[in-house]
């Protein structure tokens, strides 16, 4: 259903929003420099986009040791592919659309990174190597050849007051992942999950 208040182009989008400013344009490179590739070094959490053959988009979180991206040049990155849940959404989704789109987060840091760039899926032995944790190996690793990369300010987080723990709401707010999974499925109870769930985490992040 269509609406009279939905814009339809690039130019009624423009009636509504001024043009960005010369240093939001200019700020974005085609590289990772030195403090992209320092802000890399000290992240434990990248978002990554990514869109299927269907044309509809996913994002899924990644996240590890400050460090765990590897910045291979300033044109390059790799993500290891550590254990999950085997749905194989976002590395199906870049063999149909090798195109992606990442976000960097720092606890504490209120600005982003925000690379882009074209993906492929590699296996190669030396790549996964460096990878490696506790003598775990992850089976592949998206290596990301970089299109442009810029710091996004920090209005975001500080209208969410993200990273202040006073303004968190207690894990009381929700009920456990194994509840909430038991009423949305069926075959096991909330026990049986959490208790599932619990064991994956100790025994199976890497």
């Amino acid at each position: 259903m269509t609406s009279s208040h939905s814009i339809g182009s690039c130019q009624e989008l423009r009636g509504v929003y001024a043009e960005p400013g010369e240093l939001a344009v200019r700020k974005e490179i085609d590289r990772l420099d030195h403090y992209c590739r320092e802000f890399i070094r000290l992240a434990p959490f990248v978002v990554l986009g990514t869109a299927g053959d269907d044309g509809f988009c996913d994002v899924s979180p990644r996240g590890d040791r400050p460090g765990f991206v590897q910045v291979l040049d300033e044109h390059t990155l790799a993500i290891p592919d550590r254990p999950g849940n085997n749905r194989l959404d976002t590395i199906q989704n870049l063999l149909a659309r090798p195109q992606i789109g990442l976000l960097f987060m720092i606890p504490g840091f209120d600005e982003t990174l925000r690379v882009r760039g074209h993906c492929r899926i590699s296996t190669e032995a030396a790549l996964l190597e460096r990878a490696e944790v506790d003598g775990k190996r992850p089976r592949s690793a998206l290596v990301v050849a970089v299109k442009s990369a810029f710091y996004h300010c920090g209005k975001a987080m500080k209208r969410s007051r993200l990273w202040q723990p006073d303004t968190w709401p207690a894990r009381t707010a929700m009920p456990s992942f194994g509840k909430i999974l038991a009423a949305q499925i069926s075959g096991e109870s909330a026990d049986q999950l959490d208790e599932r769930i619990a064991d994956s985490y100790r025994t199976r992040l890497y």
